[in-house]
């Protein structure tokens, strides 16, 4: 694991690049549902005044708030009508942008083959058209989709170059998002210690920066950390609890889903098995609600180990997590794929079944 640079801390308030044109004096923190009122009015006066260059800006911001709220078709609609709105203008940064939207939008949809493509061509169109910010936040996106597959030696250099650059130019919501991703193989790899103060510096540097998004998932990963270092169950839920107003208050489906998959993992990592089951098929309906095949498959795989503990037949359990295994294997995470031999290792139903199983509606009942 690489070693994260010399800490700065940044210098400016967190912004959102994403929200361009008309809608650039959006807030970071702005609700979803406001962004994307706001982005469609703006949007369809571009529309009426042919002004294709903000027609690209506007349906940017649209295709970030249907993205984020888990409206998958409509985003998918909107981040290729803003690339073609940017063709037709000439303007290389806006199709950058757009490029980075189509592929987040992938890599959210386990599409992550054409993640890499799309994010790899926004990058390159970033760097020929001078958008420094657009170029750092495709190759974040690059590493992202790496380190969610758990391929950490080949992207770990690049999360620290990224951050170096935040610091560099004070942006502090990229920088945030490198610190949680840096700190986040940390945690995975076992070294805790050094997860938790990147968690927490993740979080004061959002903190004062106003990002409540990226406070959000900071106090996630700490939570995260308190319960399985130091089986911190009751301060884990507080924290948990405190970015759940944050995701509320904001419309973050994602990161509210993931909010509640975390409480699944601390209840069950203290032996509360009924609560975990309950919190894990709460998370599952988000999950599948905005079509996100990793959280979905996270989500099944510890509701899996909550029914076994509280008296599944060890065979309809092995079934449910083969079928797991095969669909992680399918969208290519790797990390995900160990997690759920080690659960059948630990549940003790020996090995996994090749066939198919049954469906996953009947696993989840």
């Amino acid at each position: 694991m690489t070693q994260v640079t010399q800490r700065e801390p940044a210098k400016h308030k967190a912004f959102a690049p994403e929200y361009q044109g008309a809608l650039g004096a959006l807030s970071v923190n702005s609700s979803l549902t406001e962004v994307l009122e706001k982005g469609v009015e703006e949007l369809r006066a571009a529309e009426a005044a042919g002004q294709q260059r903000e027609m690209a800006r506007c349906g940017l911001a649209v295709a970030e708030a249907y993205r984020r709220l888990g409206r998958i078709t409509d985003a998918d609609a909107a981040w290729k009508a803003s690339y073609r709105a940017a063709r037709s203008a000439g303007d290389t940064g806006a199709m950058a942008w757009a490029l980075w939207s189509g592929g987040t939008l992938a890599r959210q949809r386990g599409a992550l083959a054409l993640a890499y493509r799309l994010l790899g061509l926004a990058a390159e169109l970033g760097e020929r058209g001078g958008d420094v910010v657009v170029r750092g936040y495709s190759l974040a996106g690059l590493a992202e989709t790496g380190r969610i597959q758990g391929d950490y030696q080949a992207v770990g250099e690049l999360h620290e170059q990224l951050l170096a650059e935040a610091r560099r130019r004070g942006e502090a919501r990229h920088t945030v998002w490198a610190l949680e991703g840096i700190a986040q193989m940390h945690r995975n790899t076992g070294d805790y210690d050094r997860a938790l103060a990147l968690f927490e510096e993740a979080a004061e540097t959002a903190g004062r920066a106003d990002d409540r998004r990226g406070r959000a998932w900071a106090l996630r990963g700490i939570a995260d950390v308190l319960s399985v270092r130091d089986g911190d169950v009751e301060r884990a839920l507080e924290l948990l609890a405190e970015a759940e107003v944050t995701c509320r208050e904001m419309k973050l489906s994602s990161a509210l889903a993931y909010n509640q998959k975390m409480r699944g993992n601390v209840h069950y990592r203290a032996g509360l098995y009924a609560q975990a089951r309950d919190d894990y098929r709460q998370a599952l309906a988000g999950f599948r609600e905005m079509n996100e095949p990793r959280g979905t498959a996270l989500a099944r795989l510890g509701l899996a180990k909550s029914l076994a503990r509280l008296g599944r037949n060890p065979v309809e359990t092995a079934a449910e997590l083969a079928r797991l295994r095969r669909t992680l294997d399918r969208i290519g995470l790797r990390h995900a794929r160990d997690m759920v031999d080690k659960a059948a290792a630990e549940l003790g139903v020996g090995a996994l079944p090749d066939g198919d199983g049954g469906t996953e509606e009947e696993a989840a009942r």
